[in-house]
């Protein structure tokens, strides 16, 4: 409540906050548009692999030629990693291991990073956070996107006092759409191939969001940050509306959905027959709090609060996020307070490669969204025990032996994987494993 104050001091003191981002894609372009209307901040930088798809992003969101003229634009992020006039480097390439190598030169650098790459950050983001807190810089996850909305409510909830049943986010979900392919996936977004590729839209990280994966990597990135746990037969999407969340999140030994407590879990705006739910969360995030006393839980009630039937559990929500429009406010805050909008710190999910269809040897894994695999939300435990291959080295790898449908593939399905800091950050977050 105090992070715009602090802006304007530092705008008025002649220091604003200098960030730079590294790639100038929708998200990157949402950032954009809120920049020149931020007080405290200025964008000196961009990094993209088209110079001229970084100045056409900036006249899209309404710079101003002036504003344009003072930027420095790079081709490779770690040039930007190293540049001077950088105080906090925004990787939103969505590419993993670009990810990974972009957060590392920051930190290197002494450069705090927002990572608005989940995908990056469930690989192996318990890792970077360790590398970036030793270094004395804020590692954080991206105001906006769901898993640092869910962050702040979770922190809400502890610091007032409550247990956090359960977090998670709303999203349009029915079974068959795990093995939905890039080629599909239009029409269940009610576009033609035509409308969307005029749109600029990419069909493959469109998918993602449809078939599952985007929700096990949020998921996970939730269950690191807030010290959640995954269900061990992962995430069940339950049909919920807002309504409903207390009744339908609180534990099966109270009637409700969830195996325990404190889980990660994500809500679908649809029932299995594909009809509407009833003021479904499609666009939010929810909290679902425990009452620890009776006096608390009697308040719920004299205070207007839904609850389940017991009275002791309720839920907060927020219907929407604005994904980058909000990416401003972690930026500030990892310069200005020194703290993130939530941060991996432990290794309790991950999100594991599935085959999306009977795969052979020989085949090559397409990553997330694409023909080959989704992203299923597993205990990192349970994960590692399996040796699972995580969803974000799933790119461009070769299977030696066949995966049925739905199995998960395993290190030992797949052709050595190339020796990477992406691989090596990972082995390091794997061995941060809570096995409790």
């Amino acid at each position: 409540m105090n992070l715009h104050r602090l802006a304007a001091i530092a705008d008025a003191n002649g220091k604003p906050v200098r960030a730079g981002l590294i790639g100038a894609g929708k998200f990157g372009s949402m950032f954009l548009s809120q920049a020149p209307t931020m007080a405290g901040l200025e964008v000196t930088a961009i990094a993209d692999l088209s110079a001229k798809r970084a100045r056409e992003a900036c006249l899209e969101t309404g710079w101003d030629y002036e504003r344009i003229a003072r930027l420095r634009l790079f081709e490779n992020g770690e040039a930007l990693c190293e540049s001077d006039d950088v105080d906090v480097v925004i990787e939103a390439t969505g590419n993993p291991a670009a990810g990974v190598v972009h957060a590392l030169a920051a930190i290197e650098n002494g450069k705090h990073v927002v990572m608005v790459n989940v995908e990056a950050d469930v690989l192996c983001g318990p890792a970077l956070a360790k590398r970036a807190n030793a270094a004395g810089t804020v590692y954080s996850m991206a105001y906006g996107d769901q898993p640092a909305l869910v962050a702040e409510m979770v922190d809400w909830a502890r610091a007032a006092g409550f247990a956090v049943q359960a977090a998670g986010k709303g999203t349009k979900y029915l079974p068959a759409y795990h093995h939905v392919t890039p080629d599909e996936v239009w029409t269940h977004y009610g576009l033609t191939p035509q409308q969307a590729l005029a749109a600029g839209m990419n069909s493959q990280m469109f998918n993602s969001f449809l078939d599952g994966t985007k929700s096990a990597i949020e998921m996970a990135a939730i269950a690191n940050a807030c010290d959640l746990a995954v269900a061990d037969e992962g995430l069940q999407f339950p049909p919920c509306g807002v309504d409903d969340l207390a009744h339908v999140l609180r534990p099966r030994g109270d009637g409700g959905h969830l195996p325990g407590k404190g889980m990660v879990e994500v809500v679908s705006s649809l029932e299995r027959d594909g009809r509407p739910v009833f003021r479904d969360l499609r666009w939010g995030v929810y909290v679902v709090i425990e009452a620890l006393s009776d006096y608390s839980a009697a308040c719920f009630r004299q205070y207007g609060l839904s609850t389940d039937s017991t009275g002791r559990y309720a839920a907060m929500y927020k219907p929407f996020h604005l994904i980058g429009m909000e990416l401003g406010i972690s930026v500030l805050s990892a310069q200005l307070r020194g703290e993130p909008t939530g941060q991996s710190r432990a290794f309790n999910g991950d999100a594991a490669a599935v085959a999306k269809r009977d795969l052979k040897p020989g085949d090559t894994l397409d990553g997330e969204g694409g023909f080959t695999v989704w992203g299923k939300c597993m205990p990192a435990a349970r994960s590692v025990a399996a040796g699972a291959l995580p969803i974000g080295l799933a790119h461009g790898i070769r299977l030696k032996r066949a995966v049925a449908r739905d199995m998960v593939i395993t290190r030992a399905d797949v052709e050595a994987l190339p020796d990477s800091p992406a691989t090596r950050l990972r082995a390091e977050t794997e061995a941060m494993v809570s096995h409790s």
